[in-house]
């Protein structure tokens, strides 16, 4: 097991030589091209910007995903996207989501938060080159949730999501996976488990089938 140290040579190491909670390699830059390379072959950056001023990037063998046709929308979301008191959008307010996603609850003052001013800078301008998406969730003219993420090929790398409300995040989540199901999208990659995506549909699968559907 190692964690490799990155250059200014766009490059990452086999992901089978990293530690087992897929931590692999450090430094390198936060630039569009690096972050399309890292996607497009399952690598992510997370790391505390309070203490830490290098990326330390992360490809997990075992990838936590949302298959869009298998999303669980429980009976109570149900009721809450029939009553339509929110309106759910994409790409109207990305930067309004990223923002949310960085301080919702204080997170950018938490221990270990990870959302700060150079990841915000490095997604805000994957979006203006049309590589990161957000979805919104509004009632009236108030963001009250949301989440953002990579989208190449037919997948969706997420990355963070917020609530200000009750399900916001869930609707925001629902809404992606119904459009990705209707336009043919295959996976959306969910980094890291939790007992909320759990509940909603998302499950392990090996490494190598995730690159296998990242590379149809």
């Amino acid at each position: 097991m190692a964690v490799y140290q990155l250059d200014d040579d766009l490059w990452f190491p086999d992901p089978h030589l990293g530690e087992p909670d897929g931590m692999i390699a450090v430094g390198g830059d936060l630039s569009v091209d690096r972050l399309i390379l890292a996607y497009s072959n399952g690598f992510f950056p997370w790391f505390s910007f309070q203490h830490q001023d290098e990326p330390v990037w992360y490809c997990p063998l075992q990838r936590f995903v949302i298959f869009p046709d298998e999303i669980h929308i429980s009976h109570s979301m149900r009721q809450l996207i029939y009553k339509e008191r929110y309106q759910v959008t994409i790409n109207r307010d990305f930067e309004g989501v990223i923002q949310g996603c960085a301080t919702a609850q204080n997170r950018n003052r938490e221990e270990g938060a990870w959302l700060g001013p150079a990841m915000i800078e490095a997604y805000t301008e994957m979006h203006r080159q049309g590589f990161a998406v957000s979805v919104e969730v509004w009632d009236g003219d108030s963001l009250v949730g949301g989440l953002y993420g990579i989208s190449l090929g037919s997948s969706f790398f997420g990355e963070s999501m917020f609530s200000l409300v009750p399900n916001a995040s869930k609707l925001a989540l629902i809404h992606l996976a119904c459009v990705m199901d209707e336009r043919g999208g295959r996976m959306i990659d969910c980094q890291f488990e939790t007992p909320h995506l759990r509940s909603m549909g998302a499950r392990y699968i090996s490494y190598e089938e995730y690159i296998s559907i990242l590379n149809e």
